[in-house]
């Protein structure tokens, strides 16, 4: 009705607001998707060289790394909540590193205390992939409101989306505006003061971000019980799962497992899709096992996503269809 579909208007301008409120954050930018968001926090911080990041995540994560012609470096992970292993991050640090990049992975907090520690010790900088992170609170503080700058993905299979979106968060007035200024071709109306590039989201995202938002909780609500009754049914099995960490408020974003082995995972993924069931290797491979992203051996992680199987979790799955895709599970572990 308001015949302005683009360009920052009212609606966005609107959900960044609320976002920002719900959030307790002092800046947050929305942008077009979660790997612009994550170029814009690289290129707002000017960072070169070399980032020390994960190997156990979206393939984003590693090549917005090099697409600002930075290096990659793969720190291995932590085996119980698969998240960057903070103590083996100095090991990786040298004369060209100027950053740490981790994933905050299926919403599990990474070590900030350590990370935040050796970031200063060292005149680092912290960005936090928090595509997962939307909604976590640790120690009373949204997830997001960690590092230098948290990303945070907004696509249609997250917790909150937009259908397409993302955005950059900060508490930093001057990474706040620069980035602004990145996000719209580097000028505000006729001044034109930086560099920049298209990052905007329209707001027919942003509508939809709109209708999404007041029912967050309920959506959190929800996968908390299917969370709840997934482990319920699936107790005794011969599979693995994560641990839950007691000291955070949590989203339950998604329900991986962990199997036995690589053929396991193939068969599991092979019989449940012959029962229309729909799963998914999050993440495989490991991203250091790429030719072209800088590899190195991070044995954790290429052991953990030779195994890992993210199992159904949205919003409109029901306990009933939850009993059947561990009915279906449980049958075909029986077999193997």
């Amino acid at each position: 009705q308001s015949r302005w579909v683009t360009n920052q208007g009212p609606l966005a301008e609107e959900l960044e607001s609320r976002l920002k409120e719900y959030l307790g954050v002092k800046h947050l930018l929305l942008v077009s998707n979660g790997t612009i968001a994550l170029q814009l926090a690289i290129k707002s911080l000017g960072l070169k060289g070399e980032i020390i990041t994960t190997p156990f995540s979206y393939v984003a994560t590693a090549t917005s790394i090099m697409w600002e012609n930075c290096t990659p470096v793969f720190c291995d992970i932590e085996k119980n909540t698969f998240c960057i292993d903070a103590s083996k991050i100095e090991n990786l640090i040298t004369q060209n590193t100027s950053a740490i990049l981790p994933t905050h992975v299926y919403g599990f907090p990474c070590d900030t205390e350590s990370i935040e520690k050796i970031a200063v010790q060292n005149q680092l900088k912290v960005i936090y992939d928090g595509a997962h992170a939307f909604g976590v609170h640790l120690d009373k503080r949204s997830l997001l409101s960690y590092g230098d700058i948290s990303t945070v993905s907004f696509h249609a299979t997250k917790l909150f989306h937009t259908i397409e979106g993302g955005a950059v968060i900060t508490n930093d007035d001057e990474l706040a505006e620069k980035m602004f200024l990145y996000r719209a071709f580097g000028h505000k109306d006729e001044e034109y003061l930086s560099i920049g590039i298209n990052a905007r989201t329209s707001e027919l995202h942003s509508a939809i971000g709109l209708c999404n938002f007041p029912r967050v909780e309920s959506f959190i609500d929800s996968r908390r019980e299917l969370n709840s009754l997934y482990r319920e049914l699936l107790t005794g099995k011969p599979i693995g799962f994560p641990k839950i960490p007691e000291d955070i408020s949590y989203n339950f974003s998604y329900f991986p497992i962990l199997l036995k082995n690589e053929t396991t995972v193939a068969r599991i993924i092979e019989g449940l899709s012959l029962k229309g069931i729909n799963t998914r290797r999050y993440f495989f491979p490991s991203l250091n096992t790429l030719e072209y992203l800088n590899p190195s051996a991070c044995p954790v992680s290429e052991n953990i996503a030779s195994r890992i199987l993210c199992l159904p979790m949205y919003q409109e799955l029901t306990k009933d269809d939850v009993v059947r895709i561990c009915g279906s599970l449980s049958e075909l572990l029986d077999s193997i």
